[in-house]
């Protein structure tokens, strides 16, 4: 065996031994993700699902005292809502518990809100012991800043912090969801 022959043989040593550490250093290659923990327990989770059933009550019944108890009382509290102002956007967000109680208020004195969400959907994750976030497809009805008053599919997702005992609203964004594509047959 030449010098250039035993070189390339312990090129090729090398690379498989480096392979090999590389591979057993961060596990198996094939080794499956370790299983999703959840930080809160099911009794946790129950109550957060639990307070948004609240939150949608409130909503529809107007209930603005009892809405803004809901929220966590910080100038880092977050609502994505549709504006009424143009120059603003289509929608913005409203930071601060001022801003969110005139939202609220306007959204209210514009009429009927009807929120109907689907329960079958709601999702509550948590992301710490005291964070979790919450997800559901919903339909509203509002006659809000040139909406129609015409039940449409929106999407709400609220960051949940927990407040000594209790669970508040430190963000709840509602997106318009773009309906589904009508099947052609």
């Amino acid at each position: 065996m030449g010098v250039r022959q035993g070189s390339l043989k312990c090129k090729e040593c090398f690379l498989a031994a480096a392979v090999s550490l590389a591979l057993f250093a961060t596990g198996s290659a094939g080794a499956a993700p370790p299983a999703y923990y959840d930080p809160l327990d099911n009794q946790a989770l129950n109550a957060i699902k639990s307070r948004f059933g609240d939150l949608m009550a409130l909503a529809n019944r107007h209930d603005l005292k009892a809405l803004h108890s809901m929220f966590w009382q910080s100038p880092s509290v977050l609502l994505v809502a549709k504006s009424a102002v143009p120059a603003g956007g289509n929608w913005a967000g409203f930071w601060g518990n001022d801003a969110v109680d005139r939202k609220l208020r306007d959204i209210a004195a514009s009429g009927p809100v009807v929120l109907t969400p689907d329960l079958s959907k709601l999702r509550v994750v948590g992301l710490t012991h005291e964070v979790a976030q919450s997800y559901a497809p919903m339909s509203i009805t509002v006659s809000y800043a040139g909406q129609d008053g015409t039940p449409k599919p929106f999407l709400m997702i609220i960051d949940w912090i927990k407040v000594a005992k209790d669970w508040k609203i430190a963000s709840e964004i509602i997106l318009p969801a773009p309906p589904a594509p009508q099947v052609k047959g």
